[in-house]
């Protein structure tokens, strides 16, 4: 089957590595019966092989051409109700209405996106995306209980914060669930070759759950870790100040932000509910 040159305007950067397919299959840990909520399935390497672990997939693509191949190629899986294939953007998806539509409970986000949406996809996935309010109210769980994704090298290794300095990506995601860097992915391994080398950062026991043992609300905790970051050479209590939020006394007010834990943010953002309530 003759498939179509990768388009640049998308990001496009197909997957070859068979190494790589299997480190993301066995990092995610898909089991028969999986649901599974695919983002740019390209030419299908990776579906086929969720496939094959009988995952029950949904798969966007926003290529009209490769979607129109992808359906031709598995014909029968859509056919059966195994696959499912969306022609459009994920951004613009309606993640609620699809968690409202499962059968067989939450789902797992696997992924090789343009690397130019991986902020977009970060915050709309850990967030819980967007979607109409009547299917809201039909869900616990708008997230995926855990993230595989293909991203650049630099990023994943932010998010670990492997130099031991936090940032206001790494916080962004360990609030949510536990990251690890699965495997380096060298730029030699996709058609075309991207210019830097990429990583499988998976992302487990994903939910809301630090919020709620925390008492803590999600707006406030991302005020708090904004302003702490506004200035990354001030220590954390001068900006916090500047920002008209306040510090806590259970802090080192001659930390930086990168310096501090998860633990330290819900502190502050505990003495921020009860500033902002009193002010």
């Amino acid at each position: 089957m003759d498939f179509p040159f990768a388009k640049k305007s998308l990001g496009q950067n197909f997957l070859t590595s068979t190494k790589a397919l299997s480190d993301i299959i066995s990092a995610a840990e898909v089991q028969p019966g999986d649901e599974v909520l695919e983002v740019g399935p390209g030419r299908g390497v990776l579906t086929a092989e969720l496939l094959k672990k009988g995952a029950r997939v949904t798969a966007i693509e926003k290529d009209t051409a490769l979607t129109e191949l992808l359906k031709e190629m598995f014909a029968k899986e859509i056919e059966n109700g195994q696959l499912e294939i969306i022609e459009g953007d994920v951004l613009l998806f309606d993640l609620v209405a699809y968690v409202a539509k499962l059968k067989k409970g939450p789902y797992k986000l696997i992924a090789n996106i343009p690397y130019y949406i991986t902020g977009q996809i970060f915050r709309m996935f850990l967030e819980g995306g967007h979607g109409r309010l009547e299917d809201a109210l039909q869900v616990h769980q708008v997230q995926p209980i855990s993230m595989t994704i293909l991203v650049q090298k630099e990023v994943a290794e932010r998010v670990i914060a492997r130099d031991k300095k936090e940032s206001i990506l790494s916080m962004s995601v360990k609030v949510y669930g536990t990251p690890r860097i699965v495997s380096v992915v060298k730029r030699g391994s996709f058609n075309p070759a991207p210019n830097v080398d990429s990583a499988i950062l998976h992302i487990s026991g994903i939910s809301k759950n630090f919020f709620t043992s925390h008492s803590i609300d999600e707006k406030t905790f991302f005020e708090v870790l904004k302003a702490s970051f506004a200035h990354k050479r001030k220590i954390i209590s001068k900006n916090l100040i500047e920002k008209g939020l306040k510090h806590s006394d259970s802090i080192n007010p001659k930390a930086r932000a990168e310096d501090l834990s998860i633990e330290d943010f819900a502190l502050l953002t505990q003495a921020n509910h009860v500033w902002l309530s009193q002010s």
